[in-house]
């Protein structure tokens, strides 16, 4: 297994760079010709929401889909795959970026009951406490 660094996935996802979507297809294709997975960890797909909706201004809709053709891609071997899919989910519904709602999620799964914030945007997140309500 082989781990991908963010722009790796920014070049998969948009084939913006001609030159260097055709080496990131190519690897792909290895993977997918030699059933290889590729780890993509839980920041780098922090960031890459972060690039999609910056630089490349992408709306919430279309980085909501880019994630789930991610989680869902068979060759993407994902960390805290639960705690991303929930994450996703209250992305999709939320005002909060996707990395708050990751945040709340790993906390859950390391044991947290809660994790407290001072972000309104989370208030209708179970898994977080509005500090100094």
């Amino acid at each position: 297994m082989i781990g991908l660094d963010t722009n790796v996935l920014v070049r998969y996802l948009t084939q913006d760079d001609a030159a260097q979507a055709r080496l990131v297809n190519a690897l792909m294709d290895r993977l997918v010709a030699g059933g290889e997975r590729a780890f993509v960890g839980r920041i780098v797909l922090c960031e890459l929401t972060w690039v999609l909706a910056g630089p490349y201004r992408f709306d919430k809709e279309t980085i909501v889909t880019a994630l789930e053709r991610i989680v869902s891609t068979a060759q993407f071997e994902l960390d805290s795959r639960d705690a991303i899919t929930l994450a996703l989910d209250e992305f999709r519904r939320g005002r909060a970026d996707f990395a708050d709602y990751l945040i709340g999620r790993v906390h859950q799964e390391a044991g947290c009951g809660l994790t407290v914030t001072f972000d309104r945007k989370l208030e209708t997140c179970d898994a977080f406490e509005l500090l100094g309500r």
